[in-house]
């Protein structure tokens, strides 16, 4: 079984972290941290409640006075950053301190998220000063497109992303991202992956709310090199499950009318949660020249009110010759994961083609 994500901070994390804090604060209590930090409730604390945990300890054995404490947690990541090769998520929790003690010093803060995002990302932090200080933050995040770290662009765009999971979303960016598309552009050909990236979330999110104005992005980006046709194309990956036409033709998915498809059965009729429902079917091309096929398939979860929810999975994006019949073959796990939970009864499979839904949908019986 694998080792639960929380159990990053161990005693060796805490040596790590408490020798680098004793190099900015000679007289730093490491014994009375470490009692404080493993008081009685720590062993029943999940990931982030422990960030959150450390946060806090952090914040009763740094100065009261805001902006000292954030000069020496910036010396803190100048020495960690040396003796660590990467970025290092478990400790988001000096992030969520500037989040947590600084919205009132924004100077300070903006400061600090410039410095700390560059060892451990500030993705998260930002927000609530995007939601107290809109025009400041915005344009601030504005300058950070250009700054010369990837890490700092990257918060850039991550930071104001209008549906970040696991994050506070956005509600004014979410009605209207206008503010932030201009950090987009000055990203989107930006020479990290790790940035571009981030960019074609950005985008995503936006496309939920928004989709005209992806879709008119989009068209004004695609085709002008690899690396930002590549970004585009994920940043339209939900107008794609959608069967948006206009982003369906501009990645060269056309009509579905001479496409055919044939047998389609499912295998496993009955399917126990822990096993995988398994379906087949024939894609036929009858067109003389080959044509681009998307091909996915809807799956309806049964709910807990009883009503059907559909969830688009992709197969495959390919070239189908012509007068050509392919056997597809495809099997669905239904494993238990964190982030669904299944209902016993009836369920429903279906097959889309370049974003259109065929009419004949199959059912199939999910039992415990």
């Amino acid at each position: 079984m694998a080792e639960p994500l929380k159990n990053v901070y161990n005693e060796s994390f805490f040596a790590e972290f408490t020798d680098a804090l004793i190099k900015v604060i000679p007289d730093f209590h490491k014994d009375l941290f470490l009692r404080d930090i493993y008081d009685k409730e720590w062993k029943s604390r999940e990931l982030k409640q422990r960030m959150y945990h450390i946060s806090s300890v952090l914040h009763d054995h740094l100065p009261s006075d805001f902006e000292d404490a954030i000069t020496l947690l910036k010396q803190l990541v100048g020495i960690l950053k040396t003796e660590k090769e990467q970025m290092s998520f478990e400790y988001m929790f000096l992030p969520d301190y500037v989040e947590k003690h600084g919205l009132d010093d924004y100077e300070i803060s903006v400061s600090a998220f410039e410095v700390i995002t560059q060892f451990t990302s500030c993705e998260f932090a930002v927000r609530p000063f995007l939601v107290r200080y809109p025009e400041k933050m915005t344009k601030q995040m504005l300058r950070w497109s250009k700054h010369k770290e990837s890490t700092v662009r990257r918060l850039a765009s991550e930071g104001c992303r209008p549906r970040l999971p696991w994050a506070m979303a956005l509600p004014a960016f979410k009605k209207d991202p206008e503010p932030i598309l201009h950090i987009l552009d000055n990203l989107k050909n930006d020479p990290s992956e790790f940035v571009r990236r981030s960019v074609a979330n950005n985008l995503n999110d936006i496309a939920k709310d928004n989709p005209s104005i992806v879709v008119s992005i989009a068209k004004s980006w695609f085709g002008k090199t690899k690396e930002t046709d590549a970004l585009v194309k994920h940043a339209c990956r939900t107008l794609l499950k959608e069967g948006n036409r206009e982003i369906m033709e501009l990645f060269g998915f056309g009509s579905v009318e001479e496409i055919e498809i044939k047998n389609f059965s499912i295998t496993t009729p009955h399917v126990k949660i822990g096993e995988k429902l398994s379906f087949k079917f024939q894609l036929s091309n009858k067109l003389k020249s080959a044509t681009k096929v998307r091909l996915e398939y809807g799956l309806y979860y049964q709910k807990a009110n009883g009503s059907l929810s559909r969830k688009v999975f992709k197969i495959s994006e390919k070239v189908y010759q012509g007068d050509s019949t392919t056997q597809i073959n495809r099997d669905q796990p239904f494993y238990i994961i964190t982030t669904r939970k299944y209902y016993k009864g009836l369920h429903r499979l279906s097959l889309i083609i370049n974003g259109n839904e065929y009419d004949e949908l199959l059912d199939f019986e999910l039992l415990d």
